[in-house]
């Protein structure tokens, strides 16, 4: 049993945040039924790669849900979208401010038929002020927030994080917003609107930086690894490779200098304090690689870890995979469809003692569900194929029927 078993979500959102959010709570026990266009959500051509056809990003983003496909442009898709909702418990999108209050579907909208409905909105820079109206996605967010700024290296040109950071940070705080929201209709019976801007997201992923910016006027610059308030705490090269290590406390920076064996560094007055080896940070690079060059990588891990120095190895995608580390947490896992075969899928992060999370269903084709969710709705057969044949409704295998109404087209992922 989910932490979130008997919440039912509907899913309106593409791309990368709205469908990380809805699969997250998905995760967790809730009922999702992902609302898609006809020909499909778009964040499904984000690729290559792609598996049978699907990019695999979409794969990622998108298990434990359920897919119906309408036509949202005709009343018939719409009315169908409101029937949901007023089922709901949460609904998520990520139009743009202002798109479904035009097709009716709004919060204030569905709110009146469902006063209960947790309806969260994900936006690139919110449902105000000079920004509202522009569009945005990861890479352009990332650069507006501030974050290339400080990301790469000091002579290097401006780079984005290589991972979509204000997606997932936004996928992550919306489901925070959720499950808040729900903890306060618990208390009140009443849904609200939840509001996360992939923007905010990324200001409150900077906490730290824009707090020391905020505080002292400087202007955080771009350090590489390093991080701009403690010292040694970065990348550094050894004669085979490059090892991350973290020694900046007192203790494990005179640790540090004892496993390099330069004891005397320690008590360097460019070196003594952390201030000092931030302000000095240049040269205590230098002083240290000139050690580190001298052995392998596996070796200085070895004496660190010996030391109780905080360290690590940089690590590729392909040597992390193979770590026992993720299969110890179930981190890399095997989802296997019934028609399409095996993907292989990142696990759940969140372990929870009485009620597990658990990846049940891979992600589902494009109306994939129509039917048995319009069947659930209680539309007859007739009024199924109807939908279908005016194109309101895309269904996989829209010719299967039963007598006792309509079969899940293609059967259940």
């Amino acid at each position: 049993m989910g932490a979130l078993d008997g919440v039912r979500v509907l899913d309106l959102s593409q791309g990368a945040a709205g469908p990380t959010c809805a699969m997250i709570l998905g995760d967790h026990g809730a009922e999702v039924i992902k609302v898609e266009p006809c020909s499909g959500e778009w964040g499904r051509g984000l690729g290559p790669p792609f598996w049978h056809g699907v990019a695999a990003a979409y794969l990622g983003m998108n298990r434990n849900k359920r897919s119906i496909a309408l036509d949202l442009k005709r009343p018939a898709g719409r009315r169908i979208v409101r029937k949901l909702a007023a089922r709901a418990d949460v609904l998520v999108e990520s139009f743009r401010p202002g798109v479904l209050d035009r097709l009716e579907l709004g919060h204030a909208a569905l709110r009146a038929e469902n006063p209960g409905l947790v309806y969260c909105s994900i936006t690139a820079f919110g449902p105000s002020g000079p920004w509202r109206d522009r569009p945005g996605v990861d890479g352009v967010v990332q650069a507006m927030s501030g974050l290339m700024s400080v990301t790469g290296t000091a002579d290097g040109d401006p780079v984005k994080v290589g991972v979509p950071a204000a997606d997932m940070t936004a996928a992550f705080l919306s489901v925070q917003g959720i499950l808040l929201a729900l903890h306060a209709r618990a208390r009140t019976g009443q849904g609200q609107h939840v509001g996360v801007a992939l923007l905010d997201a990324l200001l409150a992923f900077q906490a730290v930086p824009l707090a020391m910016y905020l505080a002292g006027g400087e202007i955080p610059q771009k350090l590489g690894s390093a991080a701009p308030y403690s010292a040694p705490n970065e990348v550094f090269r050894t004669r085979d490779g490059a090892i991350m290590l973290a020694a900046y406390t007192p203790e494990r920076w005179s640790a540090l200098c004892r496993v390099v064996e330069r004891p005397e560094l320690e008590d360097d007055p460019r070196f003594r304090s952390n201030a000092d080896r931030v302000r000095n940070r240049p040269a205590l690079r230098e002083e240290m690689e000139r050690s580190l060059r001298q052995r392998d990588s596996a070796v200085w891990l070895q004496a660190l870890a010996a030391a109780d120095i905080i360290c690590g190895p940089l690590l590729t995608y392909e040597q992390l995979v193979a770590e026992p580390q993720l299969a110890e947490n179930q981190m890399v896992i095997e989802l296997r469809h019934p028609t399409l075969g095996a993907a292989t899928t990142a696990g759940i992060p969140v372990k929870l003692e009485r009620t597990p999370g658990s990846v049940r269903e891979p992600a589902p084709q494009v109306g994939e569900h129509s039917a048995a969710v319009l069947a659930e709705l209680g539309y007859s057969n007739a009024e199924i194929e109807a939908l279908i044949g005016e194109g309101t409704v895309v269904a996989l295998d829209a010719r299967r029927t039963t007598g006792s109404g309509v079969a899940n087209r293609g059967g259940t992922s």
